[in-house]
């Protein structure tokens, strides 16, 4: 089976910039979606950027628009995330999601990939990393 990992991430000031990667190894396709959640304490999870790696716009949360890129990098099976201009509200367990897919777009892989992650038992097609903290201080 596929994983994916986080790496990036850490600390930063408020108005800074942090990047993050997920990383899909093992048994991978080249057509997926992939993307980004976001935990903070006592918040419910959120969906923050999402991408189709076959082509076209992605998805991104409106709290997060104008500020946040993500951007494919297929050679290496992986996703980018620059954080730009970033927010105390920024803060919390950023992780990662992906799904092997036939067809996609950035609205397609938002949606389908929090329909599966909120699913209980989790399909074992959905591939969820382990989170990694980003905090921005005041």
């Amino acid at each position: 089976p596929a994983q994916v990992t986080e790496s990036g991430g850490g600390s930063v000031q408020a108005g800074g910039s942090l990047a993050l990667t997920c990383s899909a190894s093992g048994h991978t396709h080249s057509s997926n979606c992939m993307g980004f959640f976001r935990q903070a304490p006592g918040k419910e999870r959120e969906g923050v950027a999402f991408i189709y790696t076959g082509g076209g716009t992605p998805y991104y949360a409106d709290a997060i628009k104008d500020r946040f890129t993500i951007s494919r990098d297929n050679a290496n099976n992986a996703v980018h995330l620059q954080m730009n201009n970033l927010k105390s509200d920024d803060s919390g367990m950023y992780y990662c999601a992906q799904e092997s897919v036939i067809f996609g777009s950035g609205d397609f892989c938002y949606h389908r990939l929090t329909m599966l992650s909120n699913s209980t038992p989790r399909p074992a097609s959905l591939n969820w990393g382990q989170g990694i903290q980003v905090t921005v201080t005041p």
